[in-house]
């Protein structure tokens, strides 16, 4: 593939907790320059890169982040404010131990809740498959594609791994036709991007594609 259409369909990433303004430019500055799918930043932050981009590169920010464990109206009070704000797609992070606890109902409802507050922007469901059993991975393929999301996300990037081929390849089996599939974490070149893709990913979370472009 050639690497104008992989970063095409890359969330240009900086989540890191040490984040400065002159940072997040940089980010937004190559995430326009390189045409990536959005910037994926901090809620703090949206505000201002949406002033900042004008239009010309979507805003992605994530939500119950890294954890998942915020009730559930604190998820929703964020998704509201995010997108007031001018985020185009949001990021959330399901509550894990709802999902060991087999309490699917709940996390079924979060999710439609959420996306309700989208307000017709883009909903990507962090599931943390390194977290999570075969079993359970099956069962969030099956709650997100009943919930009405637009995607289902591997990793935060900020537990024991992140996505893996072989995840990707697993969720593709499971997951409906409606919902497309975000890796995220750990994907460092573009030969890990292509294998990434070719095993069903739509969407990939990194900012080191971009950081080889610049070297």
């Amino acid at each position: 593939m050639d690497r104008k259409d992989i970063l095409k369909i890359v969330d240009h990433t900086l989540l890191a907790q040490t984040s400065t303004w002159e940072q997040i430019k940089e980010i937004l500055d190559d995430g326009i320059k390189y045409e990536t799918a959005s910037a994926c930043i901090p809620s703090s932050f949206v505000k201002r890169a949406k002033d900042y981009v004008k239009g010309t590169l979507p805003i992605c920010t994530v939500i119950g982040f890294p954890n998942g464990y915020s009730t559930t109206a604190v998820k929703i009070f964020e998704t509201e404010e995010a997108v007031k704000n001018g985020a185009d797609e949001i990021d959330m992070v399901i509550n894990i131990g709802d999902l060991k606890d087999k309490k699917y109902d709940i996390i079924l409802n979060e999710i439609k809740d959420i996306h309700k507050a989208c307000k017709g922007k883009i909903l990507k469901v962090i599931i943390e498959t390194c977290l999570l059993t075969e079993e359970e991975k099956i069962k969030m393929c099956e709650i997100v594609s009943e919930s009405g999301a637009e995607y289902i996300k591997t990793s935060t990037g900020f537990s024991t791994s992140g996505a893996t081929v072989e995840d990707v390849s697993f969720m593709k089996k499971y997951v409906g036709k409606n919902v497309k599939i975000k890796a995220a974490g750990g994907i460092s070149s573009f030969e890990d991007a292509e294998k990434f893709i070719e095993a069903g990913a739509n969407r990939l979370g990194t900012s080191r594609l971009v950081k080889i472009m610049k070297a």
